[in-house]
């Protein structure tokens, strides 16, 4: 493949991964059986575009390829399960529930927006409570149908939260 070609086929591809991530807020938007059911296929394709289709003209032409970041990525994940949880003496778990829909609302929020906003919360009345913690009630509310949840969970940049429709 000569230059001009590659360059012409990224930025095409470039578009539809625009495309896709336009096509991936819309079907956060459906309802939660509709976006299990299209998640999987999606994410499918976004990778197969990237790794069948960019990543080989990246590694023909590599200074096509879309400057990394300088900055270290965030990793926020937390395999925190709830049953490993243990709440402090002071709390229970419906007033962790009542801070946690007092402070969500119907629209998505990434995860890590909701833990930042109920830790932030808690710090004011005082509860003991860590980040982790509220995490993994998150995924115990989404899995239990409470909220609705989008992603993994565990990964607080990849998965967002809301209250039900």
């Amino acid at each position: 493949m000569k230059l001009e070609q590659a360059v012409r086929i990224s930025h095409h591809l470039l578009d539809a991964c625009a495309a896709l991530d336009r096509a991936r807020m819309a079907i956060a938007d459906l309802g939660k059986a509709e976006r299990i059911e299209l998640e999987d296929c999606f994410y499918s394709v976004v990778g197969a575009l990237e790794d069948e289709l960019l990543r080989p003209i990246y590694d023909q032409y590599p200074d096509l390829e879309p400057p990394k970041s300088d900055r270290e990525p965030y990793t926020f994940v937390c395999e925190l399960t709830w049953d490993e949880v243990r709440l402090p003496p002071s709390v229970t778990e419906e007033q962790l529930d009542e801070i946690i829909f007092s402070t969500m609302k119907p629209t998505w929020r990434k995860t890590s927006m909701m833990v930042s906003l109920v830790m932030k919360r808690c710090q004011e009345l005082g509860l003991p409570i860590e980040d982790k913690m509220i995490a993994a009630r998150l995924k115990v509310l989404s899995d239990s149908d409470r909220i609705e949840g989008i992603g993994d969970l565990q990964s607080w940049l990849h998965s967002e939260v809301r209250l039900k429709d």
